[in-house]
């Protein structure tokens, strides 16, 4: 185990953010929806990024990216269908998906260098 555990640079906790941002308007979610499903202590930007940094500290990259992976297919097991500009929207669950896997990707990037 290493003597510190993973930090994310304060461009990487940016660009975490405006995914998070990116992916609760395409998913037709809101920070309240983000906060019930890390049962964080505030739908607060900062206290929800917290969280998920500290997913990155005792998980690395693939912890983190395991962990949005499994609320979005929760969310998609809830199937949130009283929002109908949600359903004609094309697919955003596609365009959210591809943009974890892009976050996936480019922590992997980052850290193995």
């Amino acid at each position: 185990m290493p003597a510190s555990a993973p930090s994310l640079s304060p461009e990487q906790l940016d660009e975490l953010q405006s995914l998070l941002k990116d992916w609760l308007r395409l998913t037709g979610r809101t920070q309240s929806d983000l906060r019930r499903a890390l049962r964080a202590g505030s739908i607060r930007m900062p206290v929800l990024l917290e969280e998920l940094h500290r997913t990155y500290s005792h998980q690395g990259a693939a912890g983190l990216a395991e962990r949005l992976c499994a609320i979005e297919a929760q969310w998609l097991a809830e199937e949130p269908g009283e929002d109908g500009d949600f359903a004609a929207a094309g697919d955003p669950m596609a365009d959210s998906m591809g943009q974890l896997d892009l976050l996936l990707q480019e922590i992997r990037g980052d850290s193995g260098s």
